[in-house]
């Protein structure tokens, strides 16, 4: 066959495989960005395991009307401008991949809104084909939407779990995030349950009673160590506390 150019939507279904490989994919990728963002408050909501539809909304800085257009394409990121700043990252998502690739593998609605606005915006983007801009009343924050997931690879449906399987994935990214930053309120609502829900005060301790039940929370031990390059705290269990595989063993 002779080489050729693909076409940039086939393209950006590759690309898309880099960073969408299922549901909880989505989920961490939407959620880092808000996390990027200064958001206070999280909220995520999930129906059909995240393949019928996954939304994560937040309360951080938002977007300015004139970037939203650019915040759905590749290679588009407003965490770092030279190559000098890929040795001094500080956020959690930096590539410009995550909005883009999720688009091109779904129906994705962004909203958001930046403080002393008017009003927001809304763009719609579907396989990576995107409308125009339209003015919205929304809340300061930002607000992504994804339907359909895979809808125009069926043969990606095929690889994920049952449903059951994607939401248990879902529930525990989200997990792993309310611990890592205690100070931001989580909120889960899947098939319109709430799973996981933290108050965002800061304090770790309340987040494990939260996860992992109270009685638990009770019988961890904080540890603290502080060297010249490198500290290290968090909770470990007492001997009696045990479990049959690694899931809730956590460092970040």
């Amino acid at each position: 066959m002779p080489i050729r150019i693909l076409p940039p939507e086939v393209a950006s279904q590759i690309a898309a495989g880099e960073v969408v490989e299922r549901p909880a994919s989505v989920v961490k990728e939407l959620v880092e960005n808000a996390l990027d963002a200064g958001a206070r408050r999280v909220t995520v909501r999930v129906e059909g395991g995240g393949q019928r539809m996954v939304e994560v909304a937040d309360d951080g800085y938002g977007i300015p009307p004139d970037e939203m257009p650019l915040a759905v394409e590749r290679h588009a990121t407003s965490k770092l401008a030279s190559a000098e700043d890929l040795f001094r990252i500080h956020s959690l998502g930096f590539r410009g991949e995550a909005l883009a690739s999720i688009a091109s593998v779904s129906c994705l609605t962004l909203t958001s809104t930046v403080a002393g606005e008017p009003h927001g915006r809304r763009i719609r983007v579907e396989g990576g084909r995107s409308e125009p801009p339209a003015p919205v009343g929304a809340p300061v924050g930002t607000t992504v939407r994804v339907e359909d997931l895979f809808f125009n690879l069926p043969a990606r449906r095929k690889f994920l779990k049952n449903e059951n399987s994607e939401r248990r994935l879902i529930e525990s990214l989200v997990a792993r995030y309310a611990l890592a930053y205690p100070h931001v309120r989580f909120t889960l609502e899947q098939e319109g349950r709430t799973s996981v829900q933290t108050s965002g005060s800061g304090g770790r301790v309340e987040v494990l009673a939260n996860l992992f039940g109270t009685a638990v929370a009770r019988q961890l031990m904080e540890v603290q160590f502080q060297g010249d390059e490198i500290s290290v705290s968090g909770f470990i269990s007492l001997p009696g506390l045990t479990r049959s595989n690694r899931r809730e063993i956590i460092f970040f």
